[in-house]
């Protein structure tokens, strides 16, 4: 149980572990969708010239998803911490 009048303006420890949390969670997921943006036009771009561009368009297009996968993992190890 958290004591707010104690506690005052600031967070406590597991206020903190929250925050650090989203915060990586927001910020990977913010990367990880710009960077799908420019390499996504990029690929389709790629395609549209040459469609044997399609297999390597499509991976060059997933890898910037395990920026996220990165960021659930620091956050999971923040709350089991």
């Amino acid at each position: 149980m958290v004591d707010l009048a104690a506690a005052g303006p600031f967070l406590d420890a597991d206020g903190m572990k929250a925050l650090g949390a989203a915060i990586a969670i927001t910020v990977t997921g913010l990367a990880s969708a710009w960077a799908e943006k420019e390499i996504g036009t990029a690929a389709i771009g790629a395609m549209a010239e040459n469609e044997g561009l399609f297999g390597k368009g499509l991976i060059l297009t997933v890898i910037p998803e395990t920026i996220v996968i990165f960021g659930l993992v620091v956050a999971l190890l923040i709350n089991s911490a």
